[in-house]
């Protein structure tokens, strides 16, 4: 992604992102204000959500348009498997350039749908608009959240409360990252399970991390960091440890989860035989305890406050892995 200087007329997700949640919870939601995904009022409990797939950003021009397709409908369910819904379907919004072919755009739509069906729903409606500039797909997830107890949100975490994730982190730039297996089946049985946090990570362990503590004034203690086979791959060749790969390459969409730890013991199965095969990679990472901001092992193994990168769209500091986002 191209960075932004911080000349006039640039702009920064997090500046908007902080803007937007001085609104408050809004009208007609019973869930967590920016969450990834909204709980509405009404008949049952319906979950709405939406992302984007730009191309040059989420992916480079040359990945195959169903792939790009399969990619934006499995970031909105990620966002629905972090809010504990099952998919209902699937709105797109397709915005092509002007030299973009009808072939491409099929290919895309096909896949789009092709995955929506896999997940248990079907794209229901959306639209399609050119113009100017690189070609993307935004979709908006529907589902539902079934069941009584107060949804799950980013901003719940307690003192007290295990960290646990789904699974290792880093290194998606080397395929993942067009291969996302939204963890909807483990979000469910998760808050089933008592998780009050759910949060899946997109931009980066770390600062997602940083987010979700920053959202529950509190902070997280990391015990060690969950590194992915890919991240010590991409450490091969690059300037950077796998430990920092796995905090700052995203694009994982593992869920991180806050739990009590007897609620963390149960479903891990201590002294059972009953194994969580939602996601098979389920592992505490560390704990919730009162302060702020992020503590992860320093290099000496005491805890320091995390400083590191992670991806924020128009941020001088966002980064780009081969062309496409990380």
């Amino acid at each position: 992604m191209a960075k932004v200087s911080g000349a006039k007329g640039g702009w920064s997700e997090a500046s908007l992102l902080a803007w937007l949640g001085r609104r408050g919870v809004p009208t007609g939601t019973v869930g967590s204000p920016m969450h990834d995904a909204a709980v509405l009022q009404g008949r049952g409990r319906t979950v709405v959500c939406v992302d984007q797939v730009l191309v040059g950003v989420h992916a480079r021009a040359d990945v195959p348009a169903a792939q790009l397709g399969r990619k934006g409908v499995d970031r909105a369910a990620s966002d629905l498997a972090a809010t504990a819904a099952e998919p209902a379907g699937f709105l797109l919004a397709l915005r092509l350039e002007p030299n973009a072919s009808e072939a491409w755009a099929k290919a895309l739509l096909r896949g789009a749908i092709a995955r929506a069906r896999q997940l248990g729903a079907d794209v229901v409606g959306g639209d399609i608009a050119g113009g100017p500039g690189p070609s993307g797909l935004a979709v908006t997830g529907i589902g539902h959240l079934v069941g009584r107890a107060a949804p799950p949100g980013r901003d719940r975490a307690k003192a007290g409360d295990l960290v646990l994730i789904t699974g290792p982190t880093g290194g998606s730039g080397l395929g993942r990252h067009l291969r996302i297996e939204p963890r909807l089946a483990a979000g469910q049985r998760l808050w089933r399970a008592g998780a009050r946090a759910l949060m899946d990570v997109s931009d980066g362990l770390g600062i997602d991390l940083s987010r979700l503590a920053r959202a529950s004034d509190v902070a997280i203690e990391l015990s060690h960091v969950p590194v992915h086979r890919d991240a010590r791959r991409a450490a091969r060749t690059s300037d950077r440890t796998a430990e920092q790969h796995a905090l700052e390459d995203g694009e994982d969409h593992e869920l991180l989860v806050c739990l009590a730890p007897a609620a963390a013991r149960r479903l891990l199965g201590a002294g059972l035989d009953r194994p969580f095969p939602e996601a098979p990679g389920l592992v505490v990472i560390g704990r919730v305890r009162r302060g702020a901001g992020l503590w992860v092992p320093g290099a000496t193994g005491a805890l320091e406050a995390w400083r590191g990168a992670g991806f924020v769209h128009g941020s001088p500091h966002g980064t780009a892995n081969g062309g496409a986002r990380r």
